[in-house]
């Protein structure tokens, strides 16, 4: 009975790694292919220009292919160090993951000052040689949330150095129409409107956020379990 039990938990742990693993690949997929087609889409940053789509989903599916290989071969193998490693690995994650959380709740007024004035800091960039990526995402977030600017359409006059705003902040696009009658132009804040979406969709972030966390927590358990299964056995022999 216990070594059919071990065996079902073998199999659940390949599993469930497997599917980790090309969870990580999809999405280091993605990044990839953003990477080479898109360039750095989606850099709003001035400070942190690396902070890009491409480069975060890369990053991130490359942690979650490496963590998922180390569970599928501990589980396959019984391998103790390879199960601990991965056990180690992704009880570090869990823990960051929450103290990001926390600290986001604690320091989030002090966060939200700091991206404002980060963003107005990036609109500097806006048009320049070199910037393609962050001025792509600027043109797309304009665009697809009708809003201009960071906290005001205002904020692009400090950027020309007159009344404009960029062709991407009209009411209807065509060019040089950022040079006509301020009427003409989206005037909502593209910070809010962010934010505002974020709210509408917290329902989704929030199950997102739990799935993601059980889905951690069983692999703790299955790993440990395993551990400490791999443990008796070997005293056993001993």
């Amino acid at each position: 009975m216990a070594e059919g039990c071990m065996m079902a938990l073998r199999y659940g742990m390949v599993f469930f790694n497997l599917l980790f693993w090309l969870g990580g690949c999809g999405i280091l997929g993605v990044g990839v292919w953003l990477s080479v087609t898109q360039g750095n889409f989606a850099t709003l940053s001035s400070s942190l220009p690396s902070l890009s789509a491409a480069n975060l989903l890369i990053a991130v599916g490359t942690i979650i292919m490496v963590i998922g290989c180390l569970g599928c071969v501990g589980a396959v193998k019984e391998s103790r160090p390879l199960l601990l490693t991965f056990f180690i690995l992704l009880l570090l994650i869990f823990f960051l993951e929450i103290l990001s959380i926390m600290l986001f709740f604690i320091y989030q007024d002090q966060i939200d000052h700091y991206a404002q004035r980060d963003l107005k800091k990036g609109l500097q960039l806006f048009g320049t040689e070199g910037n393609v990526g962050l001025t792509n995402a600027w043109m797309i977030v304009q665009t697809d949330f009708r809003c201009c600017g960071v906290t005001n359409h205002t904020d692009w006059f400090e950027v020309y150095n007159a009344t404009r705003v960029p062709d991407s902040c009209c009411l209807e696009y065509s060019d040089n129409c950022g040079l006509d009658n301020p009427g003409t132009w989206w005037t909502a804040p593209c910070y809010e409107r962010v934010k505002d979406w974020l709210n509408e969709n917290l329902v989704a972030l929030w199950i997102f956020a739990l799935c993601t966390a059980l889905t951690q927590i069983l692999g703790l358990v299955f790993s440990m379990t395993m551990f400490c299964q791999a443990v008796k056995v070997e005293t056993f022999y001993a």
